[in-house]
């Protein structure tokens, strides 16, 4: 029996998607009018919080290397990103933004007009107990935007 006022976990779980489904819409039409494709676009997402491996990015955005590979050389080829090698092992390449990447990036988040307004209707005293629940939630999670 659950506890009264509880919320269901199926209906939480709904709520997320939903939550995520219009963040994602929001995301990939603001990546688009910087004419770069969603996967492109949340490839300088996750490289916002700081350079990663081809590896690790196709692992958190959960794709092939190869596709991998070709995200990245498109969007180095764009100037926004460049690889380097690892300073820990020669052999791996890290892929890190560009000073042009992270203008890029901000302007897409600039330019989630939906996600932005949901998340003004919120208090800051609110916004920030979100984003603790969040980051407790989901903290060892890889995350793609």
């Amino acid at each position: 029996m659950t506890a009264p006022n509880r919320v269901d976990t199926s209906r939480l779980m709904e709520l997320l998607s939903v939550s995520l489904a219009a963040y994602y819409g929001d995301f990939t039409v603001a990546a688009a009018s910087e004419s770069l494709t969603a996967s492109q676009g949340k490839t300088l997402n996750v490289l916002r919080r700081g350079p990663a491996s081809m590896s690790t990015l196709a692992t958190t955005l959960t794709c092939d290397a190869s596709n991998m590979t070709g995200i990245v050389d498109r969007l180095e080829k764009r100037g926004l990103v460049r690889r380097e090698p690892s300073p820990s092992d020669r052999r791996v390449k890290n892929v890190l933004l560009t000073e042009e990447g992270e203008q890029v990036i901000d302007v897409i988040r600039g330019k989630m007009n939906k996600t932005l307004a949901g998340l003004s209707r919120l208090s800051e005293q609110e916004q920030d107990t979100l984003y603790t629940l969040l980051e407790r939630a989901f903290a060892s999670q890889p995350t793609t935007t």
